[in-house]
């Protein structure tokens, strides 16, 4: 093994696979653009993608995509100070995708209301799938819609 100075795990994942150095950098991005821009712009716009040093951003509604079409200069100047990656932005008009929040806030426990036969066929459905994320999702899921929907399904 190689000494040297410690290396961050993204400079490693960079030097490995180029091309998550932009969408690295857009995430870091995400993270301080709050910071960068102030709270009110923060609720409002979402930096999406980065390529060829333009920044897409997604603005929430009409008035605001005004303003911020005015302003751009001075976004990018704000912007370039702690991303000089970023020469220029374009701006477009839709939702920004919520932030989805951490999976340990989540309720992990199946609603009440369900018989222990009833979870130990969820848990027997959720068994086949592989990944373990999914197979939590895939349990939420059932527990939430169990019992079946009176369509001729049969248990």
């Amino acid at each position: 093994m190689k000494g040297g100075a410690p290396r961050r795990v993204g400079e490693l994942l960079v030097s490995a696979l180029p091309q998550l150095e932009d969408r690295l950098l857009v995430e870091r991005l995400r993270t301080a653009w709050p910071a960068l821009l102030g709270a009110d712009v923060a609720r409002r716009t979402r930096p999406q993608t980065l390529v060829n040093g333009c920044l897409h951003i997604v603005v929430d509604n009409s008035p605001w995509l005004q303003e911020m079409t005015l302003r751009a200069p001075d976004v990018v100047a704000r912007v370039n100070t702690r991303f000089p990656a970023v020469r220029t932005i374009r701006l477009s008009l839709g939702v920004p995708p919520a932030e989805e929040p951490p999976p340990a806030a989540r309720p992990a426990t199946p609603p009440v209301g369900l018989s222990e036969d009833d979870r130990r066929a969820i848990d027997a459905a959720a068994a086949a799938i592989p990944d373990r994320d999914l197979a939590a999702g895939a349990r939420r899921l059932l527990a939430r819609a169990w019992p079946l929907p009176a369509r001729g399904i049969e248990r």
